[in-house]
């Protein structure tokens, strides 16, 4: 059985690779089939930038089970750091890439660390109370440095080595490379001690603390992470825009990230793009229908709670957990060893000791034998 288990995940590992292998390349040559059409360009830039939206709140909500409905702000504070210091100082926008994923990560933990303790509906409702105090904020030209409702003009393009990104083309790949960037990330935190402590608390915060999981500092860390990472959304976004305004991250934004993550399914990464085909780029095709989009929208929403309450391709925890059902048992690797039972705790499969509590794997207090 464990032979055979191995070999199903070797042949699944291999599957995701070629398929992972084959996107990167159709991605790659896209602008040359559709023959460097901008519309078409344009509508890949903004399904690789809101994939990257998409996925930097999968750290929250899909990795932790965090209801954030404000992450719009942190795309906003990324923007307007990059468009500041580049109107007033002169520096290069890509310079700024870290600069802008900084202030957007800070951001973040200061609104987390006062809140973290929310749940749910509540939680939910203080993100968006607070997405809307930026947004107020940026109009009402604080400091005179956000521009009021005009926004901030003249921003420049990137410059790489002297070479002007200008073109729709370069901007493409501009934002392809922030998806490759995120995507590594996520893949790494996903399969790290941190990814599988997000996923103790998103399933149970209450076992996850009792087996010594320091959830407090794991859901501020998500938070920063995917605050970090919308905010280097948010530096391509100027850069490509070369003008901000506050009704550009307004709470529309937020909720189409949100609906992007829970329509491709929570905590999974191929779901993700899923979301992002289905809420960017379809309306984009089917601009004709404009009329009917809340339409659709709405039926669409409603008919997917019903059928696939667990989004369109979820991970096989979330599934198993919306849909009911216990996960089948996998033999542990050598021969002849039986799967581990109930009482054997979760920190063997997660890197700690036999016996451990998935405090040890995740890097809180080892858990009691």
């Amino acid at each position: 059985m464990a032979t055979q288990a191995a070999t199903a995940g070797g042949r699944g590992l291999t599957r995701s690779r070629v398929a992972a292998g084959l996107a990167l390349v159709l991605a790659l040559a896209f602008p040359a089939l559709v023959g460097y059409n901008g519309y078409y360009l344009e509508i890949g830039f903004n399904f690789f930038l809101w994939a990257v939206l998409g996925l930097s709140l999968n750290f929250i909500l899909g990795g932790t089970g965090q209801y954030n409905l404000g992450h719009a702000a942190f795309f906003a504070a990324g923007a307007y750091t990059t468009a500041i210091l580049n109107t007033r100082l002169d520096i290069p926008v890509l310079v700024l890439a870290p600069v802008a994923a900084l202030v957007a990560g800070v951001l973040a933990v200061a609104v987390a660390r006062p809140i973290i303790h929310l749940r749910g509906d509540y939680l939910l409702i203080v993100t968006v109370g607070f997405a809307e105090i930026v947004r107020i904020t940026l109009r009402n030209n604080v400091f005179g440095l956000t521009g009021g409702s005009n926004g901030i003009l003249g921003i420049d393009r990137p410059v790489i080595l002297g070479f002007r990104l200008a073109q729709m083309s370069h901007l493409y790949y501009l934002s392809l490379v922030l998806l490759l960037l995120t995507l590594f990330i996520a893949v790494r935190l996903e399969n790290s001690r941190i990814g599988r402590a997000w996923s103790y608390i998103r399933e149970d915060e209450v076992a996850a603390a009792a087996m010594g999981i320091d959830t407090g500092r794991y859901k501020v860390l998500a938070f920063a992470v995917g605050g970090a990472l919308a905010g280097l959304a948010g530096n391509v976004y100027a850069a490509k825009m070369t003008v901000i305004a506050p009704e550009s991250f307004s709470f529309w934004e937020s909720v189409v990230m949100f609906a992007i993550v829970i329509l491709g399914g929570t905590g999974s990464i191929p779901g993700v793009f899923l979301g992002t085909f289905g809420m960017v780029v379809l309306p984009q095709l089917f601009r004709g229908l404009a009329d009917y989009r809340m339409l659709v929208f709405g039926a669409a929403m409603v008919l997917l709670m019903i059928f696939r309450p667990e989004g369109l391709w979820p991970n096989r925890r979330w599934r198993l957990a919306v849909r009911g059902g216990d996960e089948p048992a996998v033999a542990a690797a050598g021969a002849g060893r039986p799967a581990a039972g109930p009482e054997a705790g979760t920190g063997a499969a997660a890197g700690g000791g036999p016996g451990s509590g998935t405090g040890a794997a995740a890097g809180g207090a080892p858990g009691g034998r």
